[in-house]
């Protein structure tokens, strides 16, 4: 997105949005700026800049002129609640440069990066780009804008000057220095010194703490943080049209609705009780899939409807549907404006390829609702932590689980693995499975399910880490509340902090996704 056009001598300057397409000029250029941090090995990689760019586009800008980059800024928000000055690192703030702590929910936008090419230093170039910043600060009514500043003047002075003292010649203009002067021109104030900031010889180690405040700030109430989500315990059993199947399913959109929910979650395959059909019943289970996967437009017509119809976010469970002949376990999303997102599923047990023929998906998204980015992971694929990991990685806030299990073994080992996933990742998982018998129905005889809601196992969510349970293998709708803020508070300053403890070090992920959120 272009966000401004200016007319300069050395041709039309443009600011806008980063994209994966410039990730290697902005190195390029940034290396060009930090020669001594290049040198060192202490600049920007490509997989950084692809996760900036995922969890947090809006915040990730740059400068061109006549469309060569000659600048950028790099930001991310985060919730400094009421101490937002307190001590803290560039490795701790910016999560070792992935941006991984990124939080919506936060209050302060922190300024992670900032660079304009030498040759095109000293002509305005970085106040358009901090003025991009507060334009952004402004629009997302953020409290204020945070950063770390170097002082790259001070290590000349050290041996006569502590850093406040530095600090307090530059502001009463008794020095200058190259990048405390221009702060303080756009409007930021020095609250503070950072000690052993980062590794910055010019600087000492030292930065100042530099905040603009938004004249505009309005407090908003802790409602928007939360999330309500009605998970369904669904009960197959046989119909004689498919009019019988959507009036079922109606009733529970209905409800879901009256309870004010923002989503209503269906289980893996609750679309296979359409086989129990006259004329479908007994089919072979591979011409069964088939026939079910040929039910995908009137499936998707119904979701559609449904979801413009009461106004709410579905997760359709999963259905069957073929693409260029093969064919995938897809779980929809449905907007409250009629769109939709497909999520295939991506692991495949053995009964699913045995019997029915379907194959893995090969990608996983983050999907933006208007209360929390969500992932979903149908079923086997919960088992997997790299999945979670991944999507809470790309931002993920909520993961749905849509599942469809035959006994209480295979239950238990979705359950569990929810569990674990919401501790590891600390976010919520919501889980959601059928029940009931469908003897007409090969490969789908028997039912075991207990929707359930599980959080992070700490002092701000519920008791066992569990939010809230259905009785197992009873119809019904669970109804729960999901505070995305108490997420963010349990990352940034939790009794245990496993996303911001990893050894790093130690541990490398990798994926071979394209980012698709």
């Amino acid at each position: 997105m272009i966000l401004q056009r200016h007319e300069t001598p050395d041709g039309l300057l443009v600011v806008r949005n980063a994209e994966l397409r410039d990730i290697s000029e902005l190195i390029k250029v940034c290396c060009q700026v930090y020669p001594g941090f290049a040198a060192a090995g202490f600049m920007w990689s490509e997989e950084q800049l692809k996760v900036h760019q995922t969890v947090f586009p809006d915040g990730q800008i740059l400068a061109e002129i006549n469309g060569k980059i000659v600048g950028a800024v790099a930001s991310l928000i985060v919730e400094m609640g009421s101490n937002p000055y307190r001590q803290h690192t560039y490795a701790g703030i910016t999560d070792a440069g992935y941006f991984h702590n990124h939080n919506p929910q936060g209050d302060t936008l922190y300024g992670a990066e900032v660079f304009v090419h030498p040759d095109h230093q000293g002509k305005g170039i970085g106040g358009f780009l901090y003025q991009s910043r507060r334009d952004l600060c402004q629009k997302l009514n953020l409290r204020r804008i945070l950063g770390g500043g170097r002082l790259s003047g001070y290590s000349k002075f050290s041996d006569k000057l502590t850093p406040e003292e530095y600090v307090r010649e530059v502001e009463e203009g008794d020095r200058k220095d190259p990048v405390l002067s221009f702060q303080m021109r756009e409007g930021f104030v020095v609250r503070g010194i950072l000690r052993n900031y980062m590794d910055d010889p010019g600087s000492c180690n030292a930065a100042t703490l530099i905040e603009w405040l938004n004249p505009d700030f309005k407090p908003v109430d802790g409602e928007g943080t939360k999330m309500r989500v009605s998970c369904v315990q669904y009960q197959v059993r046989s119909v004689e049209t498919f009019e019988d199947f959507a009036a079922q399913v109606e009733y529970f959109v209905e409800t879901a609705a009256d309870y004010r929910s923002d989503m209503v979650v269906f289980p893996e395959f609750f679309s296979v009780q359409l086989l129990s059909q006259k004329g479908m019943r007994r089919l072979p289970s591979l011409e069964g899939i088939r026939k079910l996967a040929e039910m995908e437009k009137p499936f998707m017509d119904l979701m559609v409807s449904l979801a413009k119809d009461y106004g709410l976010h579905i997760v359709a469970g999963s259905h069957p549907m073929e693409r260029d002949g093969v064919l995938y376990n897809m779980s929809p999303i449905i907007y409250p404006d009629g769109t939709y997102d497909l999520q295939p599923k991506i692991h495949i047990t053995p009964a699913e390829k045995r019997y029915w023929g379907i194959s893995g998906g090969s990608t996983l998204q983050v999907f933006q609702t208007n209360k929390a980015k969500v992932g979903i992971l149908i079923c086997y694929d919960s088992e997997f932590p790299e999945a979670a990991r991944y999507l809470a990685d790309q931002g993920a806030e909520v993961l749905i689980v849509p599942y469809c299990t035959d006994d209480r073994q295979a239950y238990l080992r979705v359950r569990y693995c929810s569990q674990a996933r919401a501790i590891e990742n600390q976010v919520y998982v919501v889980t959601s499975g059928i029940i009931g018998n469908l003897p007409s129905v090969p490969a789908m005889d028997i039912h075991y399910g207990q929707a359930a809601v599980f959080s992070p196992s700490d002092f701000e969510f519920a008791r066992d880490g569990i939010q809230a349970q259905a009785d197992s293998n009873v119809e019904m709708l669970l109804v729960t509340d999901l505070d995305i803020g108490d997420l963010y508070r349990s990352r940034a300053a939790g009794s245990v902090t496993p996303r911001l403890d990893r050894r790093l070090d130690l541990f490398e992920f990798r994926s071979r996704f394209g980012l698709e959120s």
